[in-house]
C-alpha cells in the first residue's frame, strides 16, 4: 500500500478515519473501511519487521523454550492459526511458514549461539542508552544500543518500535485491557526481537547485587602509636 511520502501510519490511519465519513453516509461502511485498512498496515508492518529480523537476526539455540518463545511471539502478530514453526533437518535453523488469506511467507531464521566469532565480527557491541520522557526528565531507562548507532538514530527508531507495538495484535489487546498506552508498558511488553533487529535491547546489562560496606571503626591516637612502634 502507496501511502504519502513522509507520512507515518498513524498519520495515515488518522487522515482516513477523518476523510471517510465524508465520502460515504453510511458509518457502518466508513467503520468497516477503516479498520479493514488499519489492519492491512499493521499486518505489513508486523511483516515487514519479519523479515528484517530474519536477515539480520538470529535465536540463540533451538531449545523448546527458545522456540515457544519465539512462536509466541509471532502468534500475537500473525495470529497462532497462521504460524507454523520447526527446526530444518540440520537443526541450523528454525523454518517459518506465515499462512495468510492472500500469500504464504515461507523463511528461515538462522541460529547461532551467544558469543559466537562469527557474531562478534559481523555486530558492534553495545553500550549503554539511557533514555528518559520530557514530562518526567529523572525517570531514566537504562537501554542498550550497538556502537555504531548513534543515540539520534537509536531515538527515531525507538519512537517507531513503540509505534508499531500498539498497532500490533498484542498492543491491541493490552489497550482492550485497560492497560496504559505508555512508554513504560511499551517497554516492559515489547518482544525483544523487537528492538534487536534495529539494534537496541531493553536493558543495557542487570544490575549488580547491592553491597553494603563495612567501614573501619575510629582508632584512638594511643593505639595508632602502639600499632606504629610495633611495626
Amino acid at each position: 500500500m502507496k501511502k504519502t511520502k513522509g507520512m507515518t501510519d498513524a498519520q495515515f490511519l488518522a487522515l482516513l478515519q477523518k476523510v471517510l465519513p465524508k465520502t460515504t453516509p453510511d458509518p457502518g461502511l466508513a467503520s468497516t473501511i477503516y479498520e479493514e485498512v488499519a489492519k492491512e498496515v499493521r499486518l505489513n508492518n508486523s511483516l515487514e519487521s519479519f523479515e528484517k529480523f530474519c536477515d539480520k537476526e538470529t535465536l540463540p539455540d533451538l531449545e523448546p523454550a527458545t522456540v515457544a518463545e519465539f512462536q509466541s511471539q509471532l502468534a500475537g502478530n500473525f495470529g497462532p492459526e497462521n504460524v507454523t514453526v520447526e527446526p530444518n533437518e540440520e537443526g541450523t535453523a528454525l523454518e517459518v511458514a506465515i499462512g495468510l488469506p492472500d500469500r504464504e511467507v515461507k523463511r528461515l531464521v538462522n541460529v547461532a549461539p551467544p558469543g559466537s566469532e562469527e557474531e562478534e565480527e559481523e555486530k558492534a557491541p553495545f553500550v549503554p542508552f539511557p533514555v528518559s520522557l520530557p514530562d518526567d526528565p529523572e525517570l531514566i531507562w537504562v537501554l542498550g544500543r550497538r556502537e555504531n548507532f548513534s543515540p539520534e538514530e537509536a531515538g527515531r527508531a525507538l519512537a517507531k518500535i513503540e509505534e508499531e507495538f500498539w498497532a500490533t495484535k498484542a498492543g491491541q489487546k493490552l489497550q482492550r485491557d485497560r492497560v496504559e498506552k505508555s512508554f513504560a508498558e511499551f517497554i516492559a511488553n515489547v518482544p525483544a526481537s523487537a528492538l534487536a533487529e534495529s539494534g537496541m535491547r531493553r536493558h543495557y546489562k542487570e544490575p549488580e547485587p547491592l553491597s553494603t560496606l563495612r567501614l573501619l571503626a575510629p582508632q584512638s591516637s594511643e593505639s595508632v602509636e602502639k600499632e606504629l612502634a610495633t611495626a
